[in-house]
């Protein structure tokens, strides 16, 4: 079963990237959402430049798709700096950053993403970088080694983590900014719906058209924002341009997401404990080798969305549906669930 999906909230090509890109807030004041966090942002961006210092370093986590690139940016922007990215697999080792962090001017921004996935030597490299804007560069080896420490201009290190618990103490203890973005509504999608719909000249596309998309965006700006684009690119060339409801629910329906926004992975893995383990319990690993499926892939992608939506259940002894479930789906739900208990 193909497991590249519509709704996955990662980029599924660079040209998707590139069109949600082009989607994303410009400044501080269109980003729709994650209240506390802009707050935070607002107030420390306004302080240092009153200061005239460089922002504290700033980490980021929460699943793939809310903003957290989109948030470094718009802190570049708000101090009137660059932006520089790249990524913890492409940092392998502690020469990489040397580069990096060489070529930033004063108040810039460094963005790491997945900077859970830093390796230990890269990370101790970058600690005296983050404390004391210097790096120590070892030239030469054996005996006649010797360090040369190189100063740094003042800058803002912005990390991102879809796996928080991943990141090392010594690391998330040098961030002064921490922050866990949360899932959006569906009225903050909207809003965002209608700041892109702008964007792509869909002025005349009705409320309700985009309140459709974004009660099937699974909480996720990319997730609405790639939906928007498909039903665009439908109404388009089915519907003579008429970007209505029924455009919105046909093209939705062709692209396999229904009105909960699960699609025909997400359906098939419940049916599956539904079907063939009567609800549950049921391990992951059982699961995935019925499906013919990877595990990881289940866990990583799948089910996340499920238990948000309560669909779901992890109990002490496997995978259970839950009795919203089975009264949305008509899923067979085990009746003595620790499911219930946990639902009630």
């Amino acid at each position: 079963m193909a497991t590249e999906r519509i709704i996955t909230p990662d980029a599924v090509s660079p040209v998707d990237e590139q069109a949600n890109f082009s989607l994303r807030p410009r400044a501080l004041t269109e980003f729709v959402g994650q209240a506390e966090l802009v707050e935070r942002i607002r107030i420390a961006v306004e302080a240092v430049k009153q200061r005239d210092e460089p922002m504290d370093h700033v980490l980021l986590d929460g699943p793939p798709g809310l903003g957290k690139t989109t948030m470094a940016h718009l802190i570049a922007e708000e101090m009137g700096v660059r932006v520089h990215l790249t990524s913890g697999p492409a940092l392998t080792r502690g020469s990489d950053l040397v580069g990096a962090l060489t070529k930033l001017n004063a108040g810039d921004v460094l963005f790491i993403d997945e900077i859970h996935r830093l390796p230990p030597a890269v990370e101790e490299f970058i600690y005296p970088a983050m404390e004391d804007f210097r790096i120590d560069v070892s030239v030469d080896s054996g005996m006649h080694a010797r360090t040369l420490s190189i100063q740094l201009k003042p800058f803002t290190l912005i990390g991102a983590t879809t796996r928080s618990g991943l990141v090392s103490a010594p690391m998330r203890g040098r961030f002064g900014i921490t922050h866990h973005l949360r899932y959006y509504d569906a009225e903050e999608l909207f809003e965002i719906l209608r700041r892109s719909s702008r964007r792509l000249e869909l002025e005349s596309a009705p409320e309700s058209a985009l309140r459709i998309i974004a009660g099937r965006s699974r909480g996720t700006p990319r997730i609405a924002n790639r939906l928007l684009r498909r039903v665009r690119d439908y109404a388009q060339v089915r519907a003579d341009g008429d970007f209505v409801d029924d455009v919105a629910h046909r093209a939705l329906a062709l692209e396999g997401v229904d009105e909960h926004g699960l699609d025909e992975l997400d359906r098939a893995y419940l049916r599956t404990i539904s079907e063939t383990y009567r609800g549950g319990p049921v391990g992951l690993e059982a699961i995935a080798a019925t499906m013919g499926e990877d595990a990881g892939t289940l866990g990583d992608v799948v089910e996340p969305y499920l238990l948000q939506r309560g669909f779901l259940a992890r109990t002490r002894r496997g995978r259970e549906l839950t009795p919203l479930a089975a009264e949305r789906f008509g899923f067979h739900v085990n009746p003595g669930s620790e499911a219930l208990f946990e639902s009630e």
